[in-house]
């Protein structure tokens, strides 16, 4: 610090935030809450992603609050920040080397580390660096309904992000199959943002769909906010909206014994106005 010694302290509640809570702030609608909610009980892997502040942390949380009570749950983080509910949880956190360069953890040697617990669920604070492309891999090799969170400026940037990690491991993988690797793991992408009035929103939920021919990853919009202007106070004005197109595991998850109304997709809500 050129001025001198400065502290920065990052606080959190001691109260856990449930989804109802995100509901009743606006961060999303009570369909939407229903529908991530469901995705995360029948295994689908998932990422929020969003800019700094913009709530990741708090909303994989949340969502790790629906994980069923029986499932064993392995947590790695590189500033333990997850409080998780469940009996069968086990936090790791990574460590920094020592003042002779010793000692250090990484969060890589952890993942490859809980692959030998048998995790029911694998939940990482924050994919940064080489443990992606390991991350990836447990996805595509059964280890369905992990979580992870990724800085990211739109649920688009999160291909580039993912691309760029996991040449971060120096495998020196064609770009190709890492997409096919991105395509086949991640289901849902669940995007935050902070707006000008200090409000985070979850601005879209979207489905990755598969792979065209030129190894580019396709997308379907489930759910969007869309801002209509802005308030006399500088508050953001606008709606969450469905898309109109279901998921398309949506037969899956009726299948698993997930009752979804397809109208949740279709039908806009007037009173989420906010």
């Amino acid at each position: 610090s050129l001025r001198g010694p400065m502290l920065s302290i990052r606080k959190f509640r001691r109260e856990r935030y449930t989804m109802e809570d995100l509901v009743r702030f606006g961060t999303l609608t009570p369909q939407m809450a229903e529908f991530i909610s469901v995705c995360v009980r029948a295994r689908k892997n998932v990422i929020v992603s969003g800019g700094t502040g913009s709530g990741k942390t708090t909303t994989l949380n949340v969502l790790s609050s629906c994980i069923p009570e029986d499932e064993r749950i392995v947590t790695i983080e590189d500033a333990a920040e997850l409080r998780l509910d469940q009996e069968h949880w086990i936090p790791l956190e990574s460590r920094q080397a020592n003042i002779e360069g010793k000692g250090a953890v990484t969060s890589r040697q952890l993942f490859r580390n809980t692959l030998r617990m048998r995790p029911d669920r694998i939940i990482i604070g924050e994919c940064r660096g080489d443990e992606t492309l390991d991350m990836l891999q447990a996805m595509n090799t059964g280890h369905d309904g992990s979580l992870t969170t990724l800085h990211a400026n739109s649920p688009q940037d999160v291909i580039a992000r993912l691309d760029s990690l996991v040449l971060m491991s120096n495998m020196e993988l064609p770009v190709r199959a890492i997409r096919e690797q991105v395509a086949a793991a991640i289901h849902l992408i669940i995007h935050l943002a902070r707006f000008l009035d200090g409000t985070r929103k979850i601005t879209h939920i979207t489905e990755l769909t598969g792979i065209d021919a030129q190894a580019d990853i396709t997308f379907g919009d489930l759910f969007v906010f869309q801002q209509r202007s802005v308030g006399p106070m500088g508050e953001v004005l606008g709606a969450f909206k469905p898309t109109g197109h279901p998921p398309t595991f949506l037969e899956e998850l009726r299948a698993k014994g997930f009752r979804l109304d397809e109208s949740m997709f279709t039908t806009t809500t007037p009173t989420r106005w906010r």
